[in-house]
Parts: C-alpha cells; structure tokens; sequence
C-alpha cells in the first residue's frame, strides 16, 4: 500500500541508495514503528536468545510426536534436520533434548513460560518424559 518493494523502489524494510554499491539503512518509518510496537527492553544474553527460539522448535517438534504428526524421535531428528536446518551437530530436536536432559530442559522452559508467558510451556510429553526419566533413544 505504501509502494514498499526494496530495492527496485529504493524502500522497503531498508531504503537504498543509488548504485549497487551504496549502503541500505533501515527505513526510518519502520524504525519507528519497531519502537511503538516493542513495550520493554530484554537486554537478554545470545545463549538466552537461543535457548528461547530453540526451545519453541524442540517443544512444537515434542508436540509432533505427542499428536502422531511423526512416527518416532528417528523420523522427527531426521526430518528436522533435513527439512528444516535443525543444527545437524547436535542430532535433531529429540537427540539434543536426551543430550541435555529432559528433566534440564523442561525446567529451561518452565522458567521461560514464568518470565515470558505460555508460548514457552513445555507439552505434555516433555513433562512426563522429563518426570519418569524416560528417553526418546535408546542410546
């Protein structure tokens, strides 16, 4: 509605100069509106950043399995990593929460969901894994 279509406007999420070398700035009018829309400042840490977006991605995946959307933890770890980009070094979602802990991370999250809100809740199946001590591999 504003004829906001990057670079060939020259404005979008950024403005652009002329010429393919020059600098883009963030738009001032979204710059702005950033400002209106955010209500508090975090000043939150890069592992607390990562362990928040994260945690949303290993509980929906959890969610997954606990609702039958995928068959087992092996199918969920290699779907999530393929499909998706989960980090292949730790495994996939479900090899990275035995890594940790179960009982670790739910915690992680309990305390989110206390600071955050009920976004970062952990589903059901991460409690009562994390209570019974159950694993999703066997190894």
């Amino acid at each position: 509605e504003k004829g906001w279509l990057g670079r060939k406007s020259g404005q979008g999420f950024y403005t652009y100069g002329k010429g393919k070398k020059s600098k883009k700035t963030i738009n001032a009018d979204v710059r702005k509106y950033v400002k209106d829309f955010a209500t508090q400042t975090l000043d939150l840490s890069e592992k607390e950043i990562q362990d928040r977006i994260v945690s949303r991605f290993v509980n929906e995946a959890a969610k997954c399995l606990e609702d039958e959307i995928i068959a087992d933890p092996i199918a969920g770890d290699i779907g999530l990593v393929f499909g998706t980009g989960f980090a292949p070094f730790r495994g996939g979602p479900f090899r990275y929460l035995d890594t940790v802990g179960i009982d670790n991370y739910v915690g992680l999250m309990n305390g989110f969901s206390d600071t955050y809100g009920p976004q970062f809740e952990p589903c059901q199946l991460l409690k009562d894994y994390a209570a019974s001590g159950k694993k999703f591999h066997k190894s």
